[in-house]
């Protein structure tokens, strides 16, 4: 059984900063990545961020990159995903997900297990 459940969802002003965790637990966290995608309404679910089993490897959206830092804590099998610089644009239901490949992928359909979501919305 593998669960993941978000949490820090919420309103934030526009060029503000905020933080979201994933915690895992079951076999999830036995998986080599983990990552974070979104979706806004009338959009399909984008790939944010994702990182290796130790960190040391992340990939980022070209949308994203340089505002947001995924991080891991493996030992409290937490994902953390730190926003700063937010736009009205980064509103949306943000999912952390896990799978058993490579944390490169950046695809949905190549994820294995998902969270049911956190919504940030980011007022101007």
């Amino acid at each position: 059984q593998v669960q993941l459940v978000e949490s820090g969802g919420g309103l934030v002003q526009a060029w503000g900063s905020h933080r979201l965790s994933c915690q895992a637990s079951g076999r999830a966290y036995s998986y080599n990545a983990m990552g974070w995608f979104r979706q806004a309404p009338g959009k399909e679910r984008e790939f944010v961020a994702a990182a290796s089993w130790s960190g040391s490897s992340t990939y980022y959206a070209d949308s994203v990159k340089g505002r947001f830092t995924i991080s891991r804590d493996n030992a409290e099998k937490l994902v953390y995903l730190q926003m700063k610089g937010l736009k009205p644009d980064d509103t949306a239901v943000y999912y952390c997900a896990a799978r058993a490949g490579s944390a490169s992928a950046r695809a949905a359909r190549d994820w294995d297990y998902w969270g049911k979501g956190a919504l940030v919305t980011v007022s101007s």
